[in-house]
This record gives structure tokens, C-alpha cells and sequence, in this order.
């Protein structure tokens, strides 16, 4: 069993762990260390056992907190879920139908023969101009 030195506020500690399990001892100490640190940056020097407590009581406040969030979350999480659940198994909308008006022949034929006679006069205006 590895033993690793950690640092919490100031003071070190030999403690054991798994093997494998020293990134994670030293994150956690890491943690630790910072209220440690944030305590004595408050209260000044606190006896060893004081310190300890205090960092520890803090981050667990800190974790109850994070606990508190994170089952809101969940809870969130859980009804998004039923609610995509339910539009799944929901009935499709009918289609919508749009309608689309249509130019009867007689306009576009109409409107091809207005088109054909401004050509015309266009181009006898144009050869009067000449």
C-alpha cells in the first residue's frame, strides 16, 4: 500500500492508500487544504485537531450543497426525459393543407398576347427611329 505526504494548511501528513488511488488522495487533500487555508487566512493558527474539523465541516457544507443541486438536477433531468418520452409516443399532427392559387389559362394567355404587342410596337418604334 503506497503511502503519499499531503499538505493541509501548513502541515503535512503521511497517509496510506490504494495503489492507483493517489491522483485521487491528493485532489482530495487539495480541497481540504484550501479551507485549511481559507480558516487560517480568517481565524489565524488553529491547534492541528480545530483546523482539521473546520476544513472538513466547511467542505462537507460545501458537498451537501453540491448534493442538494445535483438532485434538482436530476429531478429536471427525469421529467425532460418523460416529457421527450411523451411527445415520442404522442400522435402526429395532421398535415396542414395549404392552398396555393393558381392562374387561370385565360390571364396567362392574355397577359402572353399584352407581352407580344408591346414587342411589336417596341420594335416599330424603334425602327421609326432609324
Amino acid at each position: 500500500m503506497p503511502e503519499e505526504t499531503i499538505t493541509i494548511g501548513g502541515k503535512s501528513f503521511e497517509v496510506a492508500c490504494q495503489e492507483g488511488e493517489e491522483p485521487y488522495l491528493q485532489a482530495a487533500a487539495g480541497l481540504l487544504d484550501a479551507e485549511a487555508r481559507q480558516l487560517i487566512d480568517q481565524i489565524g493558527r488553529l491547534p492541528e485537531a480545530r483546523m482539521l474539523l473546520m476544513a472538513g465541516l466547511m467542505l462537507a457544507d460545501k458537498m451537501a450543497g453540491h448534493d442538494e443541486r445535483m438532485q434538482a438536477l436530476e429531478a429536471e433531468l427525469a421529467a425532460a426525459r418523460e416529457e421527450i418520452e411523451r411527445l415520442r409516443r404522442a400522435p402526429r399532427p395532421e398535415p396542414t393543407r395549404v392552398e396555393v392559387p393558381v392562374i387561370p389559362p385565360e390571364v396567362t394567355d392574355t397577359l402572353a398576347e399584352l407581352a407580344a404587342r408591346a414587342e411589336s410596337l417596341a420594335d416599330q418604334l424603334e425602327e421609326g427611329s432609324r
